[in-house]
Parts: C-alpha cells; sequence; structure tokens
C-alpha cells in the first residue's frame, strides 16, 4: 500500500497516519507538522512544497490552524497525504522529507484552549462509590442521566515524556483532628483517551451528537495525574481542584477521527432511558473499540477496554454545549479513567489497589499502593483499522519527581 519500507504489522501504517509536531537537528528552534508512518515522521509541510502543493496549513508550527480548517479540510489533506505516501511518482519528492523518529523531538501537538474531564467508566464510578461510600448505593442518582464532568486547567496539559512533580497540598487523613500540609502521599494515575476539537462554535449554540465527526479534529491518550489524598479533602462540594490541575500529560500524536472508523462499536447497553439530546439509539454508534495498556516501570498492570465506557464521546460533546458553551479550536476533553469489569482492566492505581489494601508486586520484588518517586508510568493503546490493520497512538509517558 505504500513505497515505504514498513512492517505489514506495524501500528502506524497508511490507515493511521497520524498528526504531532516535532522539531528536528537541521532546524532546531523550528516546530513543524509531521504524520508518523512507520518509525518514520514526515515532514508534511516540506512534502508538500516537495510535490508542488504548498500548504499554508502544514507549513504552521502547531496543528490549530489545520484543526480549524474544518471536516472538509481534513479529509482533503488526509488524502493528499495518503496520495503522496502510496504513488510512486511521488517518492523523489516525498522521500527527503522522511525523517527517523527517534532523531526528532516531539512537542505538544496543538495549544490547549479549554480542557474537560469526564466520568463516563461505570465499572470506574461504581468502583470508587463502593470505596469513598460503602453501605450505599454506589452510584450517585444523576451518574446514568448525564455524563459527569470537571473543567481542568489547560495551562498544566503537557506533551507526553514531561516529568511530573508530585505536587503539595491540604490533606486530611478521615483519623486526624485537623489537616496538614505537604507532598501528595497518594499519588495516583487516570488512563483516559481524550478528543481534540478542531471546528468552533458559536456561544448560545448547542451542538448535537449528529455533529461530533464535523467538530472533533481526533484522539490521542491521556494521562489525568491525580493526589487522593488531596482531592478527598478538598472535592465537597465543588469537586476536583488542585488534586487533579498541577499536570495532565497527553500522547504527542493525534490520530485522525476518519482512521478510526473500523473501531466503531456500539456503546453497552444502558439501563435508564436518557433525555432526547443524549439518545443516540437511533443515530451512529460512537463507542470506540480501543485496547489500553497501562504499564509502571516498565510492567503491565492494567488492560482498559474503553469500548465499555457508558458515556460516548459524542454524547460527552452534546452535554458538553447543550447549555449553549462555544468551543474552540484546541479544547480538549476527556473520556474520564477507563476501567473494565475485571481487576486487571482497572485504569487507576486506586482501583487496582483496592485503595492501598492489595498492593502490586512488581518484578523487582517491591510494591505499590500509589506512586513513589521515580515511578514511570506508560501508556499505550491500539485500535482496529481498515483492511485488518491495527491502528497505533503511542504513547504517554510520564516518570515522578520530588
Amino acid at each position: 500500500m505504500t513505497w515505504l519500507d514498513i512492517p505489514q504489522d506495524s501500528p502506524y501504517g497508511i490507515h493511521n497516519l497520524p498528526y504531532g509536531v516535532f522539531s528536528a537537528n537541521d532546524q532546531p528552534g523550528r516546530r513543524r507538522i509531521g504524520v508518523r508512518i512507520g518509525d518514520h515522521v514526515l515532514d508534511a509541510g516540506a512534502a508538500a512544497h516537495g510535490v508542488g502543493a504548498p500548504s499554508v496549513l502544514l507549513d504552521a508550527d502547531s496543528l490549530n490552524p489545520l484543526m480549524a480548517a474544518g471536516h472538509r479540510t481534513w479529509r482533503e489533506v488526509r488524502g493528499a497525504l495518503t496520495e503522496w505516501l502510496t504513488d510512486e511518482t511521488h517518492r523523489p519528492a516525498v522521500g527527503p522529507c522522511l525523517l527517523p523518529l527517534a532523531e526528532v523531538e516531539l512537542h505538544l501537538p496543538f495549544e490547549v484552549a479549554d480542557y474537560v474531564d469526564f466520568y463516563a467508566s461505570e465499572h470506574h464510578a461504581t468502583n470508587l462509590g463502593r470505596l469513598f461510600r460503602p453501605g450505599s448505593e454506589p452510584l450517585t442518582p444523576n451518574w446514568k442521566h448525564l455524563p459527569i464532568g470537571y473543567h481542568g486547567r489547560a495551562g498544566t496539559v503537557v506533551v507526553s515524556g514531561t516529568p511530573v512533580v508530585r505536587p503539595s497540598g491540604q490533606r486530611k487523613a478521615p483519623a486526624d483532628a485537623a489537616p496538614t500540609f505537604g507532598p501528595s502521599r497518594r499519588l495516583d494515575i487516570e488512563a483516559e483517551v481524550a478528543f481534540v476539537v478542531g471546528t468552533p462554535s458559536e456561544l448560545g449554540t448547542a451542538v448535537p451528537m449528529s455533529a461530533f465527526r464535523e467538530h472533533v479534529f481526533g484522539v490521542c491518550l491521556l494521562n489525568d495525574w491525580s493526589a487522593r489524598d488531596i482531592q478527598a479533602w478538598e472535592y465537597v462540594p465543588l469537586g476536583p481542584f488542585l488534586g487533579k490541575s498541577f499536570a495532565t500529560s497527553v500522547s504527542p500524536w493525534v490520530v485522525p477521527l476518519d482512521a478510526l472508523e473500523h473501531a466503531r462499536v456500539a456503546p453497552p447497553a444502558r439501563d435508564v432511558e436518557p433525555l432526547g439530546y443524549l439518545d443516540d439509539r437511533g443515530g451512529e454508534p460512537w463507542g470506540l473499540d480501543i485496547a489500553l495498556e497501562v504499564t509502571l516501570n516498565g510492567h503491565q498492570v492494567s488492560r482498559p477496554p474503553f469500548a465499555a465506557m457508558y458515556w460516548t464521546a459524542a454524547q460527552q460533546l452534546a452535554h458538553m454545549t447543550v447549555n449553549g458553551a462555544s468551543l474552540r479550536t484546541g479544547d480538549l476533553y476527556a473520556s474520564g479513567t477507563v476501567s473494565g469489569p475485571e481487576p486487571d482492566t482497572r485504569g487507576a492505581l486506586i482501583e487496582l489497589t483496592w485503595n492501598g489494601e492489595h498492593p502490586i508486586k512488581l518484578p523487582d520484588g517491591t510494591t505499590r499502593t500509589f506512586l513513589e518517586d521515580g515511578d514511570e508510568v506508560t501508556i499505550t493503546a491500539t485500535a482496529p483499522g481498515a483492511e485488518g490493520s491495527r491502528i497505533g497512538f503511542g504513547e504517554v509517558t510520564g516518570r515522578i519527581l520530588p
């Protein structure tokens, strides 16, 4: 399918073509739009010039101009990239624009406008409800009527590989008479899938589920680092704040939504009938069969299945704007922790260790309940692609600093 020498089972074949932003030694101060193909990065702007089709969108130093151009342009650019990488006649012009992945530095691929994090896994919400409210209903009364979420901090969204400094704040254990201040003792992860908005919307206008593909440019992986002790003390009554806002890591590659057409599945059966603006039973199903993997210091600790998520990204977008809130190019909204029904499919340490009661045993003989300084967490994922291919999402990695 392509004139490049790429293994047939590569998750970065011609059916994927995720976008990123990179810099290289030949022009170290310049950030360029890249497209991953195999273990190479295509300098998209240079390739466009090489084939005689220069593009101001691909010459930009971030994905925002391309994302703002809209769905029709996204498809045209993707089609052109596919042609350049499959038509042998383009090889002389495009070949020199390919750089080895190992020789480039990857950056945050877009400028984040707003950041919203949801709470869309019934398994995750049920587990946390059992931990925090034993003896009562694990799900709050509103949970199956609307996608619960909170507004995060766009300025602390960082690209994979950025170190995460252990946050400090107020902590109060149930037995403590008063709160104390200091570094978090219960630093956690949240393995998530995030959606990147391209086309904006006007203030006062809701975006229906049917317009999902017109507004969402692509998908990336996200780790919403969480200080559980800070969060537990502060979250009543207004929800997450300092326990979440210190760092949110994203993968450097944004997989185009069109690359995930073969990953679409029906969401889980729902036992509460949703209100009209969230009722997707007669429309396009936007569940996604994305298989995540979480490793701690190189050891696999979980395999969360995104297909199990109760609320879909289309429903989340509809709910996020139903009050008239506007979308901006670069808005980032995340699924919330991805957790499955089995113990080894839970996407956060608080679930995996059951709030510290059952420590994780690592191959070096040590155990973990929550993260220690020096620990490194990596989240990867794949999804079904066209013609039996697999779609890779890259990875989101972070190491904890004291």
